[in-house]
């Protein structure tokens, strides 16, 4: 019986290691920053969003859990709070581009900001694999949240992060 506890005790351990390995950032260090650009070539730099709170959301349009959680971040994060002034979306196509994204968005009526990541110039900040990825940003610059994969139960997690984060 002790054989099998201390293997599960390190398989437990090993899927935990593995998983921190997947983030080459940690919550609790600052964001690293970046810049995209928008649809009309403006640039959005990652630097300039201290003082709101940021949702990044890496995603692709063919990823079926991605398909999952976009239609919850329209409705319940960004319809809900995309119009506030100390919070800021930022849902990032992994290796798309205007091509794929513009009739994705209008095929799904999504309006939040999207941005191509064509050559995975952010998200390799962030992640090597594995889609869909939230990242929350704090108002200070620092990760205070990061999840892989949708689950109903994680993504009702990050909506209460994201509103307690507004309310400070």
């Amino acid at each position: 019986m002790k054989r099998v506890i201390l293997l599960l005790c390190a398989v437990i351990c090993a899927v935990q290691l593995k998983a921190q390995e997947e983030w080459k950032v940690a919550v609790g260090e600052k964001v690293p920053l970046f810049t995209v650009e928008n649809k009309k070539n403006e640039p959005m730099p990652m630097g300039a969003m201290k003082g709101k709170v940021v949702l990044l959301n890496f995603f692709a349009t063919w990823c079926p859990p991605c398909r999952q959680e976009l239609p919850r971040l329209q409705k319940e994060v960004w319809e809900k709070w995309g119009e506030r002034a100390d919070f800021e979306v930022m849902v990032l196509a992994r290796e798309e581009g205007w091509d794929k994204l513009d009739p994705f968005m209008a095929n799904n009526k999504y309006t939040f900001p999207v941005y191509p990541d064509l050559r995975r110039e952010v998200f390799s900040l962030f992640a090597e694999s594995l889609i869909p990825r939230n990242v929350l940003v704090n108002k200070e610059g620092k990760i205070i949240y990061q999840s892989i994969g949708y689950s109903a139960e994680e993504f009702d997690e990050l909506i209460a992060l994201i509103e307690k984060s507004l309310e400070e």
